[in-house]
């Protein structure tokens, strides 16, 4: 009984070794999927939320041929550059724009009530432009500094939506990462 025990318990060791090294061969072997925007924006905001020097949920993530853009309010230059260093090492990542703002918790509120009013001032801007009122702009703000993403139909529309963002009253600084479409 014993010898029986034995026998079957180095077969299934056995089979575990023959097989285990097998599919370990094939997934290193296997072509690896081609990374996509919206794969490198979800593994970047899980990888944000599991690290503890970083809040989460404070930061925004989007990713654009590679290129992760952090956006949002955090509370330290630490969380900052953690964001930063967390989101360069997802596999995918080309470079990373941590366009992250500090602000200490007690002002928060206040500076998120200025920068919605401050979107949405921007926003009404754009829409009373009939040429960049067809183009698909995004406006976010962070603490006064607005953002403008999205795709404009040439370089002028591009400087235009500049300068309408810039003329709102408010507004510390444009970042614009428009891109300009190909014809």
């Amino acid at each position: 009984m014993k010898n029986t025990i034995r026998l079957g318990g180095a077969l299934v060791i056995g089979m575990a070794l023959m097989t285990g090294p097998s599919q370990l061969w094939a997934a290193t072997t296997a072509e690896k999927e081609p990374v996509t925007d919206s794969w490198v924006t979800a593994k970047t905001k899980i990888a944000l939320f599991a690290d503890a020097r970083v809040k989460g949920r404070q930061i925004n993530v989007e990713t654009k041929n590679g290129v992760v853009m952090l956006r949002g309010k955090v509370d330290s230059d630490e969380a900052k550059n953690a964001a930063e260093e967390t989101a360069k090492s997802i596999d995918g990542v080309k470079s990373v724009k941590n366009e992250l703002q500090v602000v200490a918790p007690a002002k928060r509120k206040v500076v998120e009530e200025k920068d919605d009013a401050i979107t949405d001032r921007v926003k009404r801007e754009i829409a009373k432009d009939s040429r960049l009122s067809k183009s698909s702009i995004d406006v976010k703000t962070n603490a006064g500094v607005v953002s403008l993403t999205g795709d404009v139909p040439d370089i002028t529309s591009s400087a235009k939506a500049s300068w309408t963002a810039w003329k709102v009253v408010g507004v510390k600084s444009v970042k614009n990462d428009l891109t300009v479409k190909d014809k």
